[in-house]
C-alpha cells in the first residue's frame, strides 16, 4: 500500500471504518476528527502481504499529541480502517516501536 494513496482517499472521503475499528475507536475515546487528522499526517510502519483478504498496512499518525495507529486495507476503491487505536505499553514502547510479545 502507498501512503500518498491512503491520504488521497482520506481527503476525498473515500474511506470506511470496519465494525472492529469502530469498537476500538470508541474504546480509546478517539473522535472521527482525530483519526482523520492522524491519517493525513501519517507514515507506514509495516506492510502486510495479502493473506486472503488483500494487502494491508499499519500506519502511525498524530492528532496533536495523541499517537494513533490504524491498520488499513482495501475494500473495493475505498480504504478500510480495519482497526484504530492508541499504541500503549506493554504492546508498544513508543508509537514506532513494538514492545513485549504475548
Amino acid at each position: 500500500m502507498d501512503i500518498d494513496q491512503i491520504k488521497e482517499k482520506v481527503r476525498d472521503n473515500q474511506y470506511m471504518y470496519t465494525y472492529h475499528a469502530e469498537i476500538e475507536r470508541k474504546a480509546d475515546k478517539l473522535t472521527f476528527a482525530q483519526v482523520e487528522v492522524a491519517l493525513l499526517n501519517s507514515r507506514i510502519l509495516e506492510q502486510y502481504a495479502d493473506t486472503g483478504r488483500g494487502e494491508s498496512c499499519l500506519i502511525v499518525g498524530f492528532a496533536e499529541e495523541t499517537p494513533i495507529h490504524a491498520v488499513c486495507g482495501w475494500r473495493g476503491e475505498k480504504i478500510a480502517l480495519i482497526t484504530v487505536y492508541v499504541p500503549r505499553p506493554p504492546k508498544f514502547i513508543d508509537p514506532w516501536t513494538g514492545g513485549e510479545k504475548p
